[in-house]
Order: structure tokens, then sequence, then C-alpha cells
């Protein structure tokens, strides 16, 4: 534990993951160490805003209880709500951006499953919206959706590109949300893509600025279409795809029919899909359909960040760039609670990640951190420890065959969302995907 004014710069058992030599070398890097040591030094500024997202229902003052609350016998400052404010802004965003920098990305993993597929890793890439307070300097760079509600908060726009398997952010990039995901894509997809891996995307996705991203870096991708869209057939292949050509890129058309039918009754839907993987002998049409399924899990991350550790609440910061700072701590806590699940059920060989409760995470997390316990300072590293243990001890069943997207209410809405009631009970689903052949 560190000593003095650096006592409550801390993450419990999380500080593993971002230990203070990690944070000094990110304030080091941007220029934020403070100049003389007071009740507030950078790096303790740096974990109270991590410590701020795994209690986003506090404030800051409520937060700082809770890093001051396991370190008994020592000597602490108490800060008013409005020295932590002046700390925060004094910091800025910049330290939060490079620690998320140094954090993102898929994680060493030994788990096969949906990591890779045939030496591929899978990827995804989507966009989801936040709100953020409505206050008149956070108007001036946000805007509120356009529907004419006066009551409704501004939005930013997040897009991020998550490793499949282990749902860790591989890079994400947010502004406001006039700007479309489809313009956001070009450059995230650029920084967050290599040869070697393969990107799924729904059909918002398929536009040739897109597309043209995503094959100069290397990768592969498997997007969905409009089946309205003029592919003119080149080859047919055997498999029921066909060869095709998308503004100068090579592409392979694959069109099916999948047929899901639960005790609730039977649906049926048309996917067409292209892909970059050409070959229908190492990389059959059937497969690569049952593969575009694992584009929900991006779904499930922006569940777990709006949901489970937002709580559906707004952010906090009233100005934009204290927006970009909270953000870039809550992306970064997310990654490290992702990477401390990862880290668990690699333990054991054969646990798939998504087997993991972020739940259950985030609760030990915020345990530990009451607790001060388990801060590592030294160089032996424990990759389960308490956090670890209890996902081993709570590991959810194989998942279910996922038929629809999640509906996440806000917590203060007393309204029920549009559209039609989802049953969220248990029941069996089988699924049958049927490759069908181009009419000439």
């Amino acid at each position: 534990m560190a000593e003095g004014a650096f006592a409550p710069g801390h993450l419990g058992g999380l500080t593993q993951h971002v230990p203070f030599e990690m944070v000094d070398a990110v304030l080091a890097e941007t220029r934020t160490t403070q100049a003389r040591v007071r009740a507030l030094p950078a790096r303790v500024v740096v974990y109270l805003l991590l410590a701020g997202c795994l209690f986003t229902d506090h404030g800051y003052g409520q937060v700082w209880h809770r890093l001051v609350a396991g370190l008994r016998g020592l000597t602490v400052a108490a800060p008013t709500a409005a020295a932590l404010t002046h700390a925060r802004r004094r910091l800025g965003p910049a330290p939060l951006k490079a620690l998320f920098d140094l954090l993102r990305g898929p994680g060493p993993t030994s788990a096969t499953g949906w990591v890779r597929w045939r030496g591929l890793l899978v990827t995804a890439i989507d966009g989801t919206t936040l709100s953020v307070p409505d206050t008149t300097a956070n108007l001036d760079e946000f805007t509120k959706r356009a529907s004419g509600n006066s009551g409704s908060y501004p939005h930013l726009r997040l897009l991020a590109v998550v490793c499949c398997g282990t749902r860790t952010v591989i890079d994400a990039v947010f502004g406001p949300s006039s700007v479309g995901e489809t313009s956001y894509a070009p450059t995230l997809l650029r920084r967050a893509l290599r040869a070697g891996m393969i990107v799924l995307a729904d059909r918002g996705m398929a536009t040739n600025d897109i597309i043209t991203a995503i094959t100069s870096t290397g990768a592969e991708l498997l997007i969905r279409c409009k089946t309205n869209r003029k592919l003119p057939v080149l080859q047919r292949l055997h498999d029921g795809s066909y060869l095709s050509m998308w503004h100068g890129t090579t592409v392979r058309v694959i069109t099916a029919e999948i047929t899901i039918a639960t005790t609730h009754g039977k649906r049926t839907g048309s996917y067409r899909l292209i892909t970059t993987l050409l070959d229908p002998h190492t990389h059959p049409a059937f497969d690569l359909v049952t593969l575009y399924h694992q584009r929900w899990e991006i779904e499930t991350t922006y569940l777990a960040i709006k949901h489970t550790i937002l709580g559906g609440h707004v952010l906090r910061a009233r100005t934009p760039n204290g927006i970009t700072q909270e953000v870039y701590a809550l992306l970064t806590t997310y990654q490290i609670l992702r990477h401390a699940m990862t880290d668990a059920t690699d333990t054991q060989p054969g646990t798939d990640p998504d087997r993991a409760s972020f739940t259950i995470a985030l609760n030990a997390a915020r345990d530990q951190l009451i607790q001060a316990t388990n801060i590592i300072t030294g160089t032996v590293i424990d990759l389960v420890g308490h956090i670890g243990q209890l996902v081993l001890a709570n590991l959810l069943p194989p998942r279910r065959l996922r038929l629809s997207p999640r509906a996440v209410k806000r917590a203060t809405s007393k309204y029920p969302p549009h559209g039609p009631k989802i049953n969220r009970t248990t029941y069996k689903a089988t699924i049958n995907i049927n490759i069908l052949d181009t009419p000439p």
C-alpha cells in the first residue's frame, strides 16, 4: 500500500491490473504529474476516477469515502466536493486516455471457443449512445435526439471494436451523436485491425469507405448487407455462395435462410453476407453463417457498460472535457474487469470466458475497494485473487441461443420501452440454416 497522501490511490483487488507504476508512467508521459505533493496527488485522482466507475450511482465525495474506508489507522485527507472537482479538472482527460491505450486490446488468453476461428481473431464493430448531463457546456458539443422532447438528455456516440471471445475492447472512439457510426468507423477500423483478424458487422456498416478501411489493414470481413443491393455473379461456388465485386474488392456473397423454432413458435428470416474469405473449401458458407452469430457479443459488451456498470444512469461530468475524461475512465474500468475475469477462467482449461459473470466481478471489485484489500505493490501477481475466485465459484451455464437484442431501460424511466415485450424466461431453441443458391 502506498504511504502518506498517496494511500487513497488504489483500486482494491484490481490494483494489480493498474499498478502504481503504470499510473505514474502515464502521468509522466502526459506531463500531468503534480509539481508538489498535496492532499490530492495526480495518481490518487486517477484512481478516484476509476473507482467512480465502480460506484456510478454515487457522487465523488461518497466514492472518496469508499476509497479510504479500509485505510484504518492512517491519516488521510478529507477533501471537499469542490476540491475533488478542481482536482479532476486539473488532471484533464489525457492520462485516462493514455491508460486506456495501454490496456485496450484483446488481451492474452488461452481460451478457445470463439476467441479465434480457424486461426482468425474474431472481432465485431458496432455503436451505441450514452446520455450526458443537460448543461449549457455539454449542449455546445452534444446534441439531443431529434424527437422534439425538451426533457431528453444530450447524447454522445460510442463506437467500439470488441474481441468476441473475451468481450474486451480492442479500441473505441466517441464524440457527438450528430456524427453517424459510418463516419467514425473508418478511422477506428484502421487503428484497431490488423492481419489475422476477422471483423463482423451489421448491414449499416456495409459501405465503400468501411470495407476499404478493413481491407487496407489486411484483416478479413464478414458483413451483412442489404438484400436489394446489386452484386453481380462472377463465379458460382459449390456451397451455394458466389464471387462478386464490391467497388474494386473481390468478395464472396452468401445468402442464407435461417429458421428459429422455440416453444413460442417459429420464425424465418433471410441473411445476405459478404466476406473476403473466398475459398469455400477452407471457409464453407454454412460455417460463416454460424460464425456471424458471434456479432451479438458486442451488444453484451454494451449491456455490461450501460446497464451493469452505469445502471442506465446519465454520465456525471458537466463539461465536454469532463465527459471525455469520464468515458475513458469507464472504458478502462470495464477493460480491467474483463482482464480479471479472463485471467480467472484461464486457470481452468476449457472454460469459455463468456461463462464468467460480469455482475459477480463488478460487485467483488466494489467490496475489495471498500476494504482496501489485495492491493499489490510487489512483483508477485495472483492471476485469480478474490475477484477471480468468486467468478470461478459462480460460473454461468453455457449460454443459450441469442435470438433478439437486449432491451435496456434507463433506471429512472417509469415507461416501458417501445416495441413488443420480450419474454426473458428460459426456453429451448433450435436453429436451421439453409444456404440458398442465388437465382441467375
